[in-house]
Order: C-alpha cells, then structure tokens, then sequence
C-alpha cells in the first residue's frame, strides 16, 4: 500500500510569520496536533506541534506572564529541516521512518511542494486494516522452515476448504533463524477442520494451541 492511498489531502497549513497564536487558535479549532509550515511556493519549511505550542505558550495559572510570546512569529519554534516523504513511498517504509525518528506525523511533498500528511494515527489505523482483524475472522500461526514453497503449500490447503484469506504476515522466529512463523487470518470462525488438516500433514501450529487437539 502506498502513502498516497492512506495520507490526508486537506491540510492545515500555516506561513513561518504567522503568529503562536493563531497556531494555537488553529490547533484547538481543528482538534488537529500538527500544522505544517509552508512558504509562498508551498514548500515545507518547518512543522509545529501541540507540544511545540504548549512549550511556548504562557502558563495558564499566570495570565498576565509573558503574554507577548503568543504574538511571536511561529518561525521562531518550529522544527526544521523537516523529514518528509513521498506519495509512492511504501506505508511499511515510512513506519520505520516514524520508529527511527521518533515522530508522529510526517508531510507528503511532491516535486518539494506539499500535497498531503500522514499522522501515526492514520498508520496504525491502516496496519490494523491490513491484519483483517477488523472482519469476522480466526487467526492461525504455524511455525516453518524457512526455506522456498512453504507458503504456497500452506495456501493450497487451505484454498482447497474454500476459505479465504484475510491478510498473511510472516516474521522470523525469534528462536531459531530458520524458522518463521507465518500468521494467517482466515475467514472462518471455525478453524478447527483446517487446523487438524495442517497438523496431519506435519505442520507446527503454534496457534490456536488447544489442549488434546489432534498432533
């Protein structure tokens, strides 16, 4: 899945000598935690945050201290450079650029101009729809070798029960490098039959682990 198919296009945006406040008064409106910072060609020159806000921002237990800073321009606690990414990035791609950076949100730019944004909200919430978790589904887990036409032989089985597959992850066993362990969400809310099938034809599942289920 690319960036394009999950960012949002309407985006609040802001100019570097656009005031703290009005930053303030944008975020509180909108309920949003990000504003991104253009210039007149609309290219991304910084970002702000609530946080960014709230750390500059006066104390609310004293209303008449440092009053002046909310008429400062918002250049002056902006993040930049700014990390952005591309519409045809890959989603799992920039995951690991919000993991290794540590943020919650990033601009989409095209040809350095901005033309959308992707929340760690709108991340997880499109890696949940990837599970299939959010359809009436079972989950199985199956330990492997790791080696080539495991993962077809295993679709096969279960093709042949005339049952769909809502999503496949595969990861390596933290135990054993040569295993993995692929998770397969399956649209049945009775696995069982399969279960006993995959486990006759000399699979490890390790889950569903059920007690006097058929080795």
């Amino acid at each position: 899945m690319l960036v394009e198919e999950i960012m949002k296009k309407e985006v609040i945006t802001l100019l570097p000598n656009n005031t703290i406040k009005e930053a303030l008064e944008l975020l509180n409106h909108h309920h949003i935690r990000h504003i991104p910072i253009v210039n007149e060609d609309h290219n991304v020159v910084g970002i702000i945050s609530d946080r960014d806000i709230r750390d500059a921002a006066p104390s609310t237990l004293e209303e008449k201290q440092n009053q002046d800073i909310l008429n400062h321009n918002i250049n002056s606690i902006m993040t930049s450079p700014v990390i952005t990414v591309h519409p045809l990035d890959f989603i799992e791609e920039i995951a690991s650029v919000f993991y290794e950076h540590e943020i919650a949100c990033v601009p989409v730019t095209k040809d350095q101009q901005l033309i959308g944004i992707v929340t760690e909200k709108d991340l997880l919430y499109t890696l949940i729809q990837l599970t299939g978790i959010h359809e009436q589904s079972s989950q199985i887990e199956i330990k492997v070798p790791n080696r080539a036409g495991i993962l077809p032989n295993i679709t096969k089985i279960i093709g042949e029960r005339k049952t769909n597959i809502s999503s496949v992850f595969i990861y390596p066993d933290q135990q054993d490098r040569s295993q993995k362990i692929i998770v397969l969400r399956i649209q049945t809310m009775n696995p069982m039959p399969l279960i006993d099938e995959l486990k006759e034809q000399g699979y490890d599942v390790l889950w569903p682990n059920i007690p006097g289920l058929r080795q």
